[in-house]
């Protein structure tokens, strides 16, 4: 069985929280290197994080955690523009991915093990964690749909992969409402943070 990878995906522009909200602090960690030490924390193999803007203050902010960086022109066409960077400069041994959103720092190394379980026993190639009955992070996508990642209109979004092929969809559930959660406002980081705080 070859390598399952992490995609995380850290190059938006952040326009509606209006400065780069990865770089927001989470008790003494940026949102970043949070979702970082919950993915490597994980029985992912390897990880890959994808850049765009702010990508210099972001690269020293995360050099030395143990994860590869890769960057990609195309940052301002979309979120699947960089899933598709990402797919690109993954190695051919990689027999799954995964793919976070750099802003959810609260999912936890166990929802990723439980959906890496779910993929390694099930014969299904695109595994999706569900809270109350809605789809949620991280999405996990098997080999054989590496090639249609990169032919996915900018504006459907890889969520079109799983409307393109649902019967190779399973959908695992989970208690945890944190695969639904991300920040898209200051206002949104501040109501959370003092409650997780």
């Amino acid at each position: 069985m070859g390598e399952i990878w992490a995609i995380i995906l850290a190059a938006g522009e952040s326009k509606r929280m209006g400065f780069p909200k990865m770089l927001l602090n989470f008790n003494g960690k940026s949102m970043l290197e949070r979702v970082i030490e919950n993915v490597t924390g994980s029985n992912i193999d390897n990880t890959l994080v994808v850049l765009g803007a702010e990508k210099e203050k972001i690269t020293e902010l995360i050099i030395k955690s143990n994860v590869i960086l890769c960057y990609n022109d195309n940052y301002k066409l979309g979120m699947l523009s960089s899933v598709k960077c990402g797919i690109i400069n993954i190695p051919v041994n990689c027999n799954a991915v995964l793919v976070f959103q750099g802003d959810q720092p609260f999912i936890t190394s166990g929802v990723t093990n439980t959906v890496i379980e779910a993929f390694n026993s099930s014969e299904k190639e695109i595994v999706i964690p569900v809270n109350n009955k809605k789809r949620g992070h991280p999405l996990m996508i098997g080999r054989k749909y590496f090639y249609k990642i990169k032919d996915l209109n900018d504006n459907e979004g890889l969520r079109s992969l799983a409307q393109l092929f649902p019967d190779d969809v399973l959908e695992v559930e989970t208690e945890d409402q944190e695969i639904l959660r991300d920040f898209d406002t200051y206002e949104e980081y501040l109501k959370e943070i003092n409650q997780k705080m």
